[in-house]
């Protein structure tokens, strides 16, 4: 198959076979999880206008609740947790700012979520001097911070995966040796599998990565509020971020809405 990429139509909940909500097996059996091949996310979806934006008014600017438009939720390999967003704590990791004022809070090496609602957060990598290197429309470029930006809000993501990082120079240099690959040539299906690798070095964001081999050892635990949370499993990390990226571009209330739909219905069921 090497890099080529089949396009799916991504099912829905109902039709996704899925843990327990409290993170408990109901059988005794062995459980079927999640493993789709999904398009590149990042190139296939044009953004959506934010109606402020329709409005004249910029939308950087606007502001911005994480808390309200973001999911939160955690990854495990098997039974470490690998990656973390919660908001518990007053959740300041996960503060926005401009492009402008993010400038100033950047340093070589770090990697950069401008995220904005419904739209796919778009990951980078700042290599000083007010660039970044990235994964866009299925080519890595090197461009100015604010231009990648599209006058989204962005955030230092370096505490999301819990890996042990490379050192900056690596970071930046891993980066820069990618500048120029696109289409075929490309390992990663978007931003954040791309930026992530640059950072980790782990081959498990590259298209490919891993063995299939029917085990599934990748879990997505999504938080649904009042001590309740869903589980999704993966036989990937990058097919898992695939996942947790709609999740992002859709919202937190639709989440919720299609898990609880979800969930009713096999309560009926049962």
């Amino acid at each position: 198959m090497g890099n080529q990429v089949e396009k799916l139509t991504h099912l829905n909940y109902r039709e996704v076979p899925t843990a327990d909500p409290a993170g408990m097996d109901r059988d005794e059996g062995p459980r079927i999880g999640v493993s789709y091949i999904f398009s590149n996310d990042d190139d296939d979806v044009e953004p959506q206008q934010d109606p402020a934006e329709l409005a004249g008014e910029h939308p950087a600017s606007q502001p911005y609740d994480p808390q309200l438009h973001e999911v939160e939720c955690s990854i495990y390999y098997r039974d470490e947790c690998i990656y973390q967003k919660s908001f518990s704590g007053g959740g300041g990791n996960f503060t926005t700012y401009t492009p402008e004022n993010l400038l100033n809070k950047c340093k070589a090496g770090d990697l950069i979520e401008f995220v904005c609602q419904s739209q796919y957060p778009h990951w980078a990598v700042y290599i000083g001097d007010f660039q970044v290197v990235h994964l866009h429309r299925l080519e890595v470029v090197n461009s100015f911070l604010t231009d990648a930006s599209q006058g989204r809000r962005g955030r230092i993501a370096n505490h999301l995966y819990h890996y042990k990082p490379l050192n900056p120079a690596t970071v930046v240099r891993n980066a820069l040796d990618q500048v120029g690959r696109k289409d075929q040539d490309l390992s990663w299906r978007n931003s954040e599998c791309f930026a992530a690798w640059c950072r980790y070095g782990k081959r498990e964001f590259k298209i490919g990565g891993e063995l299939r081999i029917g085990k599934q050892p990748y879990r997505l635990q999504i938080q649904l509020g009042d001590k309740r949370s869903h589980t999704l499993e993966f036989q990937s990390l990058e097919d898992l971020i695939m996942e947790k990226r709609r999740n992002d571009q859709i919202g937190k209330a639709a989440v919720i809405q299609e898990l609880s739909s979800h969930l009713q219905e096999r309560d009926k069921a049962d």
